[in-house]
């Protein structure tokens, strides 16, 4: 039995913080603050449901830190910018918000004086990774406890542990691992541990609802999505609109396959509409803006950027460094980008900006050159030629 201690737990009311409140109030006999970083994954219903949640398994205190602004301005932005998919594939939507939330109770932690910091990992996953990392650098001098990895229970002993104490509440919903956030939803269950099943269609949180196409037009300004069918709203409100409108379309589904952090292969479903949508209006939209070697270089430093962020390494100096390259190329990232809405996938009809390099004055692609002659291309062709011809005349292959 360990002396009291007074310890803030990162708790967001799923089964494994859940086992947490009870377990730490027996075992160190002091008190346990829980907090909950919303970054847009809750309703006002469901926080004041979670309040009451904590404080029925012996919360002394519970508190809600809304951090979904920051969230974006600090995070998401620059994921847009970048057009960052891990893998081709995952929009970091959990992992982005995991780091985020652990600087918030980091320093909630530091304002209430707590002694140690504790949270629901397991040990065979990322977030223990991404949780004490970040503790480590903002609060280093306080213990972190981790009950479900320390001791490694499965869910079933989680339950049952509940159970036996009293909180018999209805955990038919602990099958599958569900987090949501601004940025998108994982779902992780019994199939993601396997490498050949499927996720279930009544596992993902949102079911198809609509099946006749729907045309949509996002407005990007200097890159930020700032518009939706002519009308202007915040980057976060936008977020929320066209997660709303593509969720019905059951848009967004697929299953990442990556390396973890602690180097095993992971595998997890996800659901992230908006996510999805944005990326690629983005990226389209930079098709037409940016010049070859802009984009070019700007997926070498997203890609590293994302690596970086999902292995929880948000807090190191050169990711401010890369945000500032990032933001630097956004600033002709202006117009309209139309897109078709279809049950389970999307279209992008095409885009409109001020700044389109398509511009007709220079030369229609496939059709007709205006800005340089044919003994123009011919010369520059020879020349280009050069280096290779000489490679040829010096070294000769079978």
């Amino acid at each position: 039995m360990s002396s009291k201690k007074k310890i803030v737990l990162a708790f967001s009311g799923g089964l494994d913080t859940s086992y947490c409140v009870p377990y730490l109030k027996q075992t160190y006999d002091g008190k346990i603050h829980t907090v909950l970083v919303n970054t847009g994954g809750f309703s006002d219903e469901e926080l004041s449901q979670t309040k009451t949640h904590a404080y029925n398994l012996g919360a002394d205190s519970h508190q809600t830190l809304d951090q979904t602004e920051e969230f974006y301005w600090k995070v998401i932005k620059y994921l847009i910018f970048g057009n960052v998919l891990k893998n081709d594939t995952y929009p970091l939507s959990v992992s982005s918000e995991r780091v985020f939330q652990a600087v918030a109770i980091a320093k909630y932690a530091q304002e209430i004086g707590t002694d140690a910091i504790a949270h629901g990992s397991t040990g065979a996953g990322n977030d223990q990774v991404r949780f004490d990392l970040v503790f480590n650098v903002i609060a280093p001098n306080m213990e972190i406890i981790t009950p479900i990895r320390d001791q490694q229970l499965s869910r079933q002993e989680e339950v049952d542990f509940l159970q036996q104490n009293g909180f018999d509440f209805d955990w038919a919903e602990s099958k599958y691992s569900i987090n949501k956030g601004l940025w998108g939803t994982s779902v992780g269950g019994a199939e993601t541990l396997t490498s050949d099943q499927p996720l279930p269609d009544e596992a993902w949180p949102s079911q198809l609802e609509k099946k006749k196409p729907q045309s949509i037009e996002v407005k990007f300004e200097q890159g930020e999505p700032v518009g939706l069918n002519d009308q202007t709203l915040t980057p976060v409100e936008l977020i929320q609109t066209v997660d709303e409108l593509a969720s019905k379309y059951a848009i967004g589904r697929d299953i990442h396959v990556g390396d973890t952090i602690i180097g095993i292969k992971g595998r997890v479903g996800f659901e992230a509409a908006a996510p999805m949508i944005l990326i690629n209006a983005h990226k389209h939209l930079e098709k037409h803006v940016l010049t070859k070697w802009q984009i070019h270089w700007k997926d070498q430093l997203a890609d590293w950027y994302g690596m970086m962020l999902h292995e929880g390494q948000y807090l190191d100096p050169v990711m401010r460094n890369i945000e500032g390259f990032l933001s630097d190329t956004q600033s002709n990232v202006t117009g309209k980008v139309k897109l078709q809405l279809h049950p389970y996938r999307f279209e992008i009809e095409g885009v409109s900006s001020p700044n389109d390099l398509m511009n007709a004055k220079f030369g229609d692609y496939g059709e007709m050159n205006k800005a340089w002659s044919g003994q123009d291309v011919k010369g520059f062709a020879k020349i280009l030629s050069n280096q290779i011809n000489i490679h040829q005349s010096v070294n000769s292959y079978d």
